[in-house]
């Protein structure tokens, strides 16, 4: 992992897999109720959201109609480009950019939206940091990534190096993503987690894809009550208004 060139393989990674495939049966239901979970935590009020790692570009879909205005950013330029097609708008911005090194002012948006982004990058608190550059005061930082994920790993057959698989390198839990960040313009950070192993084991979504979000989530916590495995977590940073 010492010689790994992130750049170059997320560049590769947005021209050989289609984001814009649509998901099927299990992982459709889950992907969807992980939207639900974000638009579930995203503030009213807010005007701008910055989407890094924006993917198929459902944040634009969900949130220009909206009235927002939506920056869908992503490493490499095919992503965005696509996705500034399909929802093409006054307010939607497609950026390539490095999210290390975002191109950006500081305090720039209202909401900063990373969804399962984190377990990917190399350094998850300088990724932190970054986003909390660039989102407002009293703005908020939303991140959700698989929870307590066990990290598989494979032979690489041309390197012959162990290599993550789906490219995963960090697993997280609610501790280690609050201890990512604990600057002084941290206000709060919040925490929920979702989806449950046993549900996904028993091919539950067959039912429970006919659930409206607030229906669903009572049986997914039960669930997770009674058999503590949680699929994802969500976190929200929220970065404080005025500074001592």
């Amino acid at each position: 992992m010492d010689n790994f060139n992130y750049i170059d393989h997320y560049k590769r990674d947005a021209v050989e897999f289609d984001y814009f495939e649509k998901s099927k049966g299990e992982t459709a239901h889950d992907e969807r109720r992980v939207r639900e979970y974000i638009i579930s935590r995203i503030p009213k009020d807010v005007n701008s959201i910055l989407d890094v790692g924006c993917g198929n570009g459902w944040i634009a879909k969900e949130f220009l109609p909206k009235g927002k205005s939506v920056i869908s950013l992503d490493i490499s330029v095919t992503n965005p480009s696509i996705v500034k097609k399909l929802y093409s708008n006054p307010r939607h911005f497609a950026v390539a950019a490095d999210s290390f090194h975002l191109p950006f002012n500081d305090n720039s948006f209202d909401c900063v939206i990373a969804s399962e982004i984190i377990e990917h990058v190399f350094d998850p608190s300088a990724f932190v940091k970054e986003l909390f550059r660039v989102v407002k005061k009293g703005g908020s930082i939303i991140i959700t990534t698989p929870y307590k994920e066990k990290l598989i790993y494979y032979l690489c057959i041309h390197c012959n190096q162990k290599t993550p698989a789906n490219a995963h390198i960090h697993s997280f839990d609610e501790k280690k993503l609050e201890n990512l960040y604990s600057e002084n313009d941290l206000d709060s950070f919040k925490y929920d987690t979702f989806g449950n192993k046993l549900l996904l084991y028993l091919r539950s979504f067959v039912i429970l894809q006919f659930f409206p979000f607030w229906m669903w989530r009572l049986p997914d916590k039960f669930a997770n009550w009674i058999y503590n495995r949680p699929v994802h977590i969500i976190c929200v940073y929220k970065k404080k208004k005025h500074l001592p």
